[in-house]
């Protein structure tokens, strides 16, 4: 398994390194040994470190998972990879064509204390149907504020595709556009 280490407003120094490469080691067991984990490690001014991993197997599924925590690094990478051991097993069906085939052998996860329960997954509980209109970004925005709502669902009028405005964790807006 190839690993890319990234950081911003730190420096990675060789304990974080071996800290990562030998938690990271027992991940192998699930995926593929050319599957590549994108490790982004961040410091805010609050003393706050965020982790976030990183790893796609092709055909548009990619696993993410992302963990922050006060002062200490290492505990947020402990929590990304619970969140992402998480994910696999709780989506281990749809990703049985993409995962090794031995992965799940011993069934007993490496990073989780307890087997998550198949009923944790979440399920669609509402259904809502809306008008999709053409507007601006600006004026999405806007309708999106007056609503209350962190997202948006409209169709952008200079493209003439549906995206999705949202409101991110730090206050600004992020855009979804889909690809063709």
């Amino acid at each position: 398994m190839k690993m890319n280490l990234t950081a911003r407003n730190m420096v990675i120094t060789p304990a974080i390194t071996d800290r990562i490469e030998k938690k990271t080691k027992a991940m192998s067991r699930y995926l593929p040994p050319n599957a590549e984990m994108n490790i982004k490690m961040r410091k805010e001014k609050s003393g706050l470190r965020i982790v976030e991993i990183t790893v796609p197997l092709g055909n548009n599924i990619i696993l993410r998972s992302e963990a922050s925590a006060e002062d200490n690094l290492f505990l947020a990478i402990d929590q990304a990879l619970v969140k992402l051991e998480k994910q696999i097993h709780r989506h281990r069906t749809k990703l049985s064509k993409r995962l090794r085939e031995d992965a799940f052998v011993p069934e007993t996860p490496e990073y989780l204390d307890e087997e998550p329960l198949e009923e944790d997954a979440p399920k669609v509980v509402r259904r809502k149907t809306f008008p999709v209109r053409p507007m601006s970004v600006e004026d999405a925005a806007i309708q999106m504020e007056l609503l209350g709502h962190s997202f948006f669902a409209f169709v952008n009028i200079e493209t003439e595709r549906t995206n999705i405005l949202y409101l991110r964790k730090d206050g600004d807006l992020g855009l979804l556009e889909p690809e063709a």
